[in-house]
């Protein structure tokens, strides 16, 4: 026979484990959304008029079971989707909407991370390159959302609890992080940053392309709040 205290323990277990696996699904049929979406979105684009737009990348390639790839113009969007499950600290904000505190088992989320690139740093392989996470879906077990993010991404906490995953709120996503991404340019790096460079390695970046590149290299990240981005 299994003592209490065992049985609390493994009924505890199961509950968790349960939790954590419905949150993981939600999350990976999300991410398995958004590629839906990217696709649509390339075929949209096909159907464009214009010379111009013709000459132009817009392409979805599926990396992974976890990654995928939209690529237009001169940038790339990378969606990564982390393979554990996640709860908010006690002081995040999120913690304290009338959402959460009814149940704490919605704090449980998956996510799904929303990198920029340089497609240049993928076709030349530039390693030392630099890429910004823009933004963060978090889903929770009742396919709630809410995206944590610069600008046009970020959305209100408070709507955590009324915004669920469609295709609809998917599209708003894609098409928010694409506004984002063309609107946050490549700025000149200050002339103090790069204004000497040895022999060796001005060799080795010819070589590989090792000078360092990204939409704010040499300013800090933080002046993207400072400029309301």
């Amino acid at each position: 026979m299994v003592a209490k205290r065992t049985q609390e323990l493994f009924e505890s277990l199961v509950s968790k484990a349960t939790l954590k696996q419905k949150v993981y699904k939600n999350t990976l049929t999300t991410l398995n959304m958004l590629k839906k979406g990217m696709v649509h979105l390339t075929q949209k684009y096909e159907e464009i008029d214009s010379k111009e737009a013709q000459k132009l990348p817009f392409t979805f390639k599926d990396r992974s079971e976890f990654e995928a790839e939209l690529k237009f113009a001169g940038d790339t969007l990378v969606f990564m989707m982390h393979t554990n499950v996640f709860e908010f600290p006690r002081d995040h904000t999120v913690m304290k909407t009338p959402y959460i505190q009814d149940d704490i088992n919605r704090s449980y989320c998956g996510v799904i991370n929303i990198f920029n690139f340089l497609s240049d740093s993928f076709k030349y392989q530039r390693m030392n390159d630099i890429g910004y996470l823009i933004g963060r879906i978090f889903i929770n077990k009742d396919n709630h959302y809410f995206v944590e993010g610069k600008r046009e991404l970020g959305f209100l906490y408070s709507n955590f609890g009324t915004s669920k995953v469609n295709e609809e709120n998917i599209n708003e996503i894609l098409e928010s992080a694409i506004y984002y991404t063309i609107n946050f340019d490549l700025l000149v790096p200050p002339y103090d940053n790069i204004k000497e460079v040895s022999v060796q390695e001005f060799i080795t970046a010819l070589d590989s392309m090792q000078i360092k590149t990204g939409k704010r290299l040499g300013f800090r990240f933080q002046a993207d709040y400072d400029n309301g981005k």
